[in-house]
């Protein structure tokens, strides 16, 4: 085996945190001694020990004398758990090989040159691109003041409809494909829905695994007028995950603290008059009258987002409906897509459409995915890329 074997091995370990360790991030690592892999160990989640530490400590006195490959660069500050460079100092590791470095501009390189300074060989960029894709949203979040990493997840039929003209959306995408968004779910730290998704089809918004022990994202409802039944899934689950409902500042204080005794967080948002940024008339207003809510008017997702990321959300997944992915595409503020096309064709004009409002009038201002993949499950395909 050679570095980039060991690190992806290390890539693998940290996968296996995925939905445990926000706001902390994935991290794996493995020591390797005489060609031989001696440790293992990856970050488990928040306040436990980091990679570094459980695969030294997997290692024992093999340890000694050996290469540690990590795939974030090791810390060297005290937070909840100490430096992880003095663990790898006092075990007598000779040489460091390190994936991503730490996106954090007030501490980045500080593990490295600190190792380098005791005399630790270093190695840098060992499979970089995957070990930042692996911790893409934690890198986003760190660089862009908490802002949270979007992730647009939304599925239509190849006429591009996501539920008939009475609202009938069970289901357009196959059982595997389902599968697969509740893997989604389960590694993000907030999945968000209109108001119009939640009375159509009352989900749980909970991540459902077989045999799995799964993490339920935070559920962050878009409900202007708190027009929410008191009834609906969100609200009365076993769930160690809290609901989040958005409302405009002028909604029912009454249902306010109905939902509040219930559990749920309500966040009082403002109202916008959307338009598209490419337009000539481009940008957003805040609404001239809050009590009058109508068509033109929407809550002010930059806001929210910036309000869940101050409350530690790092990844939000959207998951619609229409009116919200439009939202979302328009304020450009997805930075992931995640696309499922189903085989299938209702054949009409009367369907609701993926996104719901005006678009661009020219099609060089379309919204162009890049760094682009695919999957299929069965018969459906998955199309996924970013905006940012």
């Amino acid at each position: 085996m050679n570095d980039s074997d060991y690190m992806k091995l290390a890539l693998c370990l940290a996968e296996k945190g995925r939905g445990y360790t926000s706001p902390n991030p994935m991290v794996g690592a493995v020591v390797v001694k005489n060609n031989m892999v001696v440790g293992k160990g990856w970050h488990r989640g928040a306040g436990l020990a980091h990679a570094e530490v459980e695969a030294i400590n997997d290692a024992g006195e093999k340890a000694k004398g050996g290469d540690i490959y990590v795939t974030l660069e090791p810390c060297n500050h005290y937070g909840k758990t100490p430096p992880c460079t003095e663990k790898i100092i006092n075990a007598g590791i000779r040489r460091v090989f390190v994936g991503a470095r730490d996106p954090n501009p007030f501490v980045a390189g500080g593990g490295i040159d600190f190792l380098r300074q005791n005399k630790i060989e270093v190695k840098k960029d060992v499979c970089r691109k995957e070990a930042e894709n692996l911790i893409e949203d934690f890198i986003w979040y760190v660089k862009n003041d908490k802002k949270p990493f979007v992730i647009l997840k939304c599925a239509s039929t190849l006429d591009g409809r996501l539920a008939t003209s009475t609202g009938d959306s069970k289901w357009i995408t196959n059982d595997k494909s389902r599968a697969f968004v509740h893997k989604l779910r389960h590694g993000v730290d907030g999945i968000m829905v209109g108001n119009g998704t939640l009375k159509n089809d009352d989900p749980s918004l909970t991540a459902r695994i077989k045999d799995f022990d799964t993490r339920d994202p935070k559920r962050i409802i878009l409900d202007t007028n708190l027009s929410i039944d008191l009834n609906s899934k969100v609200l009365n689950q076993k769930s160690d995950a809290v609901t989040i409902i958005a409302a405009s500042e002028n909604a029912r204080p009454d249902k306010r603290k109905q939902l509040e005794k219930m559990g749920a967080i309500v966040i009082c948002v403002p109202l916008i008059v959307n338009k598209c940024k490419n337009d000539t008339n481009s940008g957003k207003k805040k609404a001239t009258d809050n009590k009058t809510y109508n068509s033109n008017a929407m809550l002010d997702l930059e806001f929210l987002l910036d309000k869940l990321g101050s409350m530690g959300i790092m990844s939000v997944l959207i998951e619609g409906g229409a009116t919200l992915i439009h939202s979302a595409l328009m304020e450009k503020l997805v930075n992931k897509v995640f696309f499922f096309m189903a085989p299938k064709i209702l054949g009409g004009d009367d369907g609701v459409p993926v996104c719901r409002g005006k678009g661009h009038k020219f099609m060089k201002d379309a919204f162009q995915l890049h760094d682009l993949d695919f999957m299929r499950f069965d018969d459906d395909i998955l199309i996924q890329g970013y905006l940012k």
